[in-house]
């Protein structure tokens, strides 16, 4: 029997930290049956992302996909990454949606359940656990590692027992940030393993260059599973090399068994693999220590760096990182992982670009303020608090509690569109995209240009073309307008993606082609809006998507009306009215994309 079991994440966290989930099972089914003959104790092949990338961007039904794999990995564990309450998606769901996920995906082929929660909140993983304990598979109880003044080895201690007493087969350790060093490892790992019975499992990122150091320290003090990507996908923000951990250990007491030609043969296939996705590669290839201080995980500096590039203010980067933790500080110092990263690293961008801290505060983070994501690991600032949701009452029990059961009314919803149960949970994760999917399906019309277009029934709103395909060297890209600068500039910004990846290009007005010209098109595509340049001109505070209008024209309003919710990063936020007086025009639509300097709403005052 090998002396340490490797779990290797290449067909789930190893592409998605270096390629944003972009690999397609095409790639992953023909080296699977290479990989199956390994002997992994596991292969981590869904959750995290893969539900959105896969429907968002790569028209692949997600649980077609694990189906696939099952049938091609009849020898492997399949492990998933679950959210615990959360499940994929960025709120909790009730109980019934939870049981009902995990069944289905146990029926479909995951062996194995790593359960975790943002905020370390215990309660948030109960409902999991037992459903994959009904459903006969292995419940991995999760720490998410962090540091700050309340968090300590003994904190994550009586976490572990707490998992242990809950039903869990096993515990791992989760460092999706790269915050772990080498001797707090050894002390961390040592001091679970005399509390527990369990097996214990290290999930290392390799952001800040130290995660081999932090796993042999794991491994020499009783850590029989560690988490490794193979070597093409290694390193940066992804994980440790397996090839390397296998050579390191080999003759010795903790050697993994593993085939090492074996190995080189499936990495050799993953390098050419990975040429075929160099659009998606991230901005940070280096050992980036920064991380030890500001406790960014490398997905979250990927979308800093994309929301301050589309406002035109990358130069200010270094200030979001040093927003990053004080926002932290004042919720309360949870753990950044998804969906708490989000949440604060938003914030934190808005802050920053406002000028005034919490001038604009995200929907999520009042949700979070009132206890509806669970527990906070520690004191949250009064003053923020009240700031962002005044009296409203705050809960202290368990956020689920509170929801009524789900399933009925989403089947309803989403009617004859799911064909089965599946699929009104691919709707329920995701309703958007998910329903889209589904109704594109249907019609046979999943293509990249109906993919993120409105749904069968959503006014079509677009004059111009904002999507198309193009070649260039022999390589098909999909094009997508997502916003520009102000038409008036002579020079603006266009911001688009390039296969679902968000880029930015300069335009020069053609005011002199002929109208109706595909190039002046192009250079007109986006906002026909006009320039926010009075105090009743509502605007938003960065580049997003309009979720929701909550006003029509002819309302009354006073100031601080809530007036739209708008979506950027994932998290929503709702736009007040700047001013009292009457809603007199209204530019924009459910699902537009919209810019800082356009008027969204005209209020004038009736004074």
């Amino acid at each position: 029997m090998p002396g340490v079991h490797i779990t290797d994440v290449i067909l789930r966290d190893a592409h998605q930290s270096l390629i944003a989930t972009r690999m397609r099972t095409s790639d992953m089914l023909p080296i699977c049956e290479q990989l199956d003959r390994i002997g992994y104790w596991s292969l981590e092949v869904w959750g995290g992302a893969t539900f959105d990338a896969c429907l968002r961007y790569l028209k692949e039904d997600p649980w077609q996909r694990l189906r696939e794999l099952r049938a091609a990995l009849p020898n492997t564990r399949l492990q998933m990454l679950l959210r615990g309450q959360n499940l994929l998606g960025y709120r909790h769901y009730s109980d019934d949606v939870v049981r009902a996920f995990v069944a289905r995906a146990a029926e479909n082929g995951i062996d194995v359940f790593r359960i975790f929660d943002a905020l370390n909140d215990t309660r948030n993983l109960q409902t999991s656990i037992e459903a994959v304990k009904q459903a006969g598979k292995h419940a991995q109880g999760t720490i998410c590692y962090t540091t700050s003044p309340v968090h300590s080895t003994q904190n994550f201690v009586d976490m572990a027992c707490v998992l242990q007493d809950m039903g869990c087969n096993s515990i791992a350790i989760k460092d999706m940030a790269g915050l772990l060093t080498p001797m707090v490892t050894a002390d961390l790992v040592s001091a679970i393993r005399k509390a527990t019975r369990l097996p214990l499992h290290l999930h290392c990122h390799a952001t800040a260059g130290i995660a081999e150091m932090c796993l042999l320290k794991a491994i020499e003090n009783g850590c029989e599973h560690i988490d490794t990507a193979i070597s093409s996908f290694s390193g940066s923000t992804s994980h440790a090399a397996t090839e390397s951990l296998v050579a390191a250990l080999r003759d010795t007491p903790y050697d993994t068994g593993l085939d090492l030609e074996a190995l080189q043969v499936i990495g050799l296939y993953f390098r050419t693999v990975r040429k075929k996705y160099h659009q998606f590669e991230g901005e940070f290839h280096d050992p980036d220590t920064r991380v030890q201080v500001n406790q960014v995980p490398g997905g979250m500096i990927s979308n800093l760096y994309t929301q301050l590039r589309e406002q035109g203010a990358l130069d200010r980067l270094d200030e979001v990182f040093h927003e990053i933790p004080a926002v932290r500080k004042d919720l309360g110092y949870p753990p950044l992982v998804t969906p708490t990263s989000q949440i604060i690293g938003t914030q934190a961008v808005l802050n920053v670009l406002t000028g005034q801290r919490y001038k604009t505060i995200t929907n999520e983070v009042k949700l979070y303020l009132q206890g509806k994501y669970g527990r906070a690991p520690a004191e949250l600032d009064e003053t923020v608090r009240r700031n962002a949701i005044g009296t409203e009452q705050t809960i202290d029990v368990r956020p689920a509690d509170l929801l009524s059961p789900e399933m009925g009314r989403l089947r309803e919803v989403i009617g004859v569109l799911a064909s089965c149960e599946e699929d009104v949970l691919t709707y329920a994760m995701f309703p958007d995209i998910g329903k889209d999917f589904l109704q594109h399906r249907r019609q046979g019309t999943l293509t990249p240009e109906t993919l993120e277009s409105p749904s069968s029934g959503q006014e079509e709103r677009r004059s111009r073309p904002t999507e198309f395909n193009v070649t260039l060297h022999g390589e098909p890209y999909h094009i997508r307008i997502t916003g520009t600068g102000h038409r008036t500039l002579d020079n603006r910004p266009f911001y688009m993606t390039v296969d679902g990846v968000p880029e930015e290009v300069l335009v020069e007005i053609l005011d002199e082609l002929p109208a109706g010209s595909a190039e002046q098109d192009i250079s007109r595509t986006g906002s026909r809006r006009p320039r926010a340049t009075h105090p009743g001109h509502v605007t938003t505070s960065m580049p997003g998507t309009i979720v929701e209008i909550l006003v029509v024209t002819g309302d009354l309003i006073c100031a601080g009306t809530p007036l739209l919710i708008t979506e950027a990063m994932k998290m929503e936020t709702e736009i007040q009215s700047p001013v009292a007086g009457r809603v007199t025009a209204i530019h924009v639509t459910k699902g537009d994309s919209v810019n800082p300097d356009e008027t969204l709403i005209e209020i004038v005052s009736e004074n």
